[in-house]
C-alpha cells in the first residue's frame, strides 16, 4: 500500500495467536497491575451506572432524585457524550506525558465526582458528578489502555485483550453489589464508598513502571531539539480521524453500543417495574427465600433474602464475563476479529428480543447471558482491532478512537433509550393514566410526587401490587422499546458484515504490495 493512501501506517495483518496458556504465561508484571487498576476502577464505576436510573426515578421521600426519565436521559447523554469523546482527542496526551500521570490525574477527578454526587442530591448535583467522571473516565481509560498494547504483542493481544476484559468485570461485577447493600442503607453511601474504593489505585500506581518510557522520552528529546516536528495533538488527532478505516468503524459500531447501554440504563428499571424476581429465589430456596447473608451478598438479593435486586440481576453479566470470557477469547480467536464481532452483535440483537417477548425472571436471565456472550465476542474485540491498527507513537490515541461509537450509540441511547422506556413501558405514566379511570381527579393525579403514582393506585383501588402490576402489563405494548432498540443493533449487524468483507479487501491488497 502507497504512503498516500488513507490508511497508510495502519497494519491490517491478521496475525497467528499464541495458545491460550502459552499466551497466559507470556503477560507480564505491567499487564497484571493494569488489569487490577481497570478493576478498581469498574468496582466503583458500576456501583454507580448499574443503579443510577433506580436512583433517578426513585421519589425522593426514599432518598432518590424524584425525576421524570426524560430528565434522567438528559443526565445520561450529557454522561456519555462527554466521556466518549474527551478521549479522542485527549487520549494522545498519555502517549506524550506518560500513563502514569494521566491516570493519577484521572483519578483525583474521578473521586471529586463520586463526592459530588453524594454531597449535591438534585439533578444538577448528579448531572455535575456525572460529567466528572466522565471526564475521569476519559483521561483515565488511554492511559491504561495504552499501557496494556504496549505490554503485549501481535501473537497474544487476543487472549490478552480478552483476559483484561475478564479481569476488568471482576469489578463490573462487584461493583453492583456494593450498590444493592449500600443503597439499602441509604443512598449517599454508594457514592462515598465508590470514592474510597477508587482511591485504592493510588496504591497501584506506587508500583507501576510504565513501558516504553525511554521511548517516549527519547521522541519527546528529539522534538525538544527540533530533529522531530510534532504536530498540535488536536490536528494530529483529527487526521488519524478523517481515514477511512476509522470513519466506518465509527459508523457501523454506533449501534451495539446503543444496544450495550440500554441494558444498563434502562433494564434495571424494567426489572424493577415488571418481572417478579422472587421466582428466582424461590425456585432456588424454597418460599421463605434465605437469611444467609453471604448469599445474599453475592446473589444480589434484599436484606430478607425473598428477591432478586434489579442490579443482582444485571450481574448475571459480569459473573459471566468475569468466569468465561478467556475461553470465549480462546474460541474466537481463530475467526476475523470482524466476523467475530458481527457473531456477538447478532446474538446480543436476540437477547433484547427476549426482553420485549418475555416478562418471566427465568426468561430475563436467559436473556441477559444470551447478551452476556454476545458481548465477550465483540467487547474485547474491538480495543484489540484499534490497538493492532494503530500506528506506532499513537496507540493512546487510537484507543481513545474506540470510545467515539461508543460515543455516538451511547449519546444517543442516553437520550431515547429512557425517553423509548417511557413512551412504551412507564409504570409511572400507566399507573397515572389507570388513576384517572378509576375516577381520581387531575388536580390530584399531578399532585402525586413523581415516583409515587404505583405506591397511590395500590392504595386508592385497595387491590394488590402483583395484579395491578400483570394489568399494566398485559394492556400495553412494552416490548416495543425493546424491539426499536434490537432493530437499531441489526442496522449495525450488517454495517459490520459490510465492514468486514471492505477490511478483507483492503488486507489483500496491502499483502499484494
Amino acid at each position: 500500500m502507497s504512503q498516500n493512501s488513507p490508511n497508510a501506517g495502519n497494519d491490517l495483518r491478521e496475525v497467528k495467536q499464541l495458545g491460550m496458556w502459552a499466551s497466559i504465561t507470556s503477560l507480564g508484571y505491567v499487564f497484571w497491575l493494569v488489569g487490577g487498576m481497570e478493576l478498581v476502577e469498574r468496582i466503583a464505576y458500576y456501583g454507580v451506572k448499574a443503579s443510577a436510573g433506580l436512583y433517578a426515578k426513585a421519589p425522593e421521600s426514599a432518598g432518590g432524585l424524584g425525576i421524570s426519565l426524560s430528565d434522567y436521559g438528559i443526565i445520561i447523554s450529557l454522561w456519555a457524550i462527554m466521556q466518549t469523546f474527551v478521549p479522542v482527542f485527549t487520549g494522545g496526551i498519555s502517549d506524550r506525558v506518560g500513563y502514569k500521570e494521566t491516570i493519577f490525574d484521572s483519578t483525583i477527578i474521578k473521586i471529586f465526582g463520586y463526592l459530588v454526587m453524594a454531597f449535591f442530591p438534585s439533578f444538577w448535583g448528579f448531572l455535575a458528578g456525572a460529567l466528572l467522571l466522565a471526564i475521569g473516565t476519559g483521561i483515565f481509560k488511554p492511559g491504561i489502555q495504552g499501557t496494556l498494547v504496549l505490554s503485549t504483542n501481535r501473537n497474544n493481544t487476543s487472549m490478552a485483550w480478552g483476559i483484561f476484559y475478564q479481569v476488568v468485570n471482576i469489578g463490573g461485577f462487584l461493583g453492583p453489589l456494593v450498590a444493592v447493600h449500600m443503597r439499602q442503607l441509604s443512598w449517599d453511601n454508594v457514592f462515598f464508598a465508590c470514592a474510597a474504593i477508587i482511591s485504592l489505585n493510588f496504591l497501584f500506581l506506587l508500583t507501576y513502571t510504565e513501558p516504553g518510557k525511554a521511548e517516549r522520552l527519547e521522541r519527546n528529546k528529539q522534538i525538544k531539539s527540533g530533529e522531530v516536528k510534532q504536530e498540535a495533538l488536536w490536528r494530529d488527532a483529527w487526521r488519524e480521524l478523517k481515514k477511512p478505516i476509522v470513519i466506518y468503524y465509527m459508523l457501523v459500531f454506533s449501534g451495539f453500543w446503543f444496544l450495550f447501554n440500554a441494558l444498563f440504563d434502562v433494564l434495571p428499571i424494567h426489572i424493577s417495574e415488571w418481572v417478579d424476581t422472587s421466582v428466582i429465589v424461590t425456585s432456588l430456596f424454597g418460599s421463605e427465600g434465605t437469611s444467609n447473608g453471604i448469599l445474599q451478598f453475592w446473589l444480589g438479593l434484599n436484606n430478607e433474602g425473598t428477591k432478586v435486586m434489579p442490579e443482582g440481576m444485571l450481574n448475571l453479566n459480569a459473573g459471566l464475563i468475569m468466569t468465561c470470557c478467556f475461553i470465549v477469547a480462546a474460541l474466537t480467536a481463530k475467526y476475523r476479529i470482524t466476523t467475530a464481532m458481527f457473531m456477538g452483535c447478532l446474538l446480543s440483537i436476540l437477547a433484547f428480543v427476549f426482553i420485549g417477548a418475555f416478562h418471566a425472571a427465568w426468561f430475563i436471565v436467559l436473556a441477559i447471558a444470551m447478551f452476556s456472550i454476545g458481548e465477550m465476542m465483540i467487547s474485547p474485540k474491538k480495543n484489540e482491532f484499534m490497538g493492532n491498527i494503530a500506528p506506532e507513537g499513537k496507540k493512546a490515541m487510537y484507543l481513545g478512537f474506540v470510545m467515539l461509537p461508543q460515543g455516538i450509540g451511547w449519546g444517543l441511547e442516553g437520550y431515547f433509550g429512557p425517553k423509548l422506556y417511557e413512551i412504551y413501558a412507564s409504570k409511572e405514566l400507566f399507573s397515572r393514566d389507570l388513576l384517572l379511570e378509576r375516577g381520581m381527579n387531575s388536580t390530584e393525579i399531578s399532585a402525586i410526587p413523581q415516583g409515587e403514582a404505583f405506591t397511590t393506585l395500590v392504595s386508592y383501588t385497595g387491590e394488590s401490587a402483583q395484579d395491578l402490576t400483570q394489568l399494566l402489563y398485559h394492556s400495553h405494548n412494552i416490548g416495543m422499546a425493546w424491539y426499536i432498540i434490537a432493530a437499531i443493533g441489526t442496522i449495525s449487524a450488517v454495517g459490520i458484515f459490510i465492514y468486514g468483507k471492505w477490511l478483507l479487501t483492503l488486507q489483500r491488497a496491502q499483502q499484494a504490495a
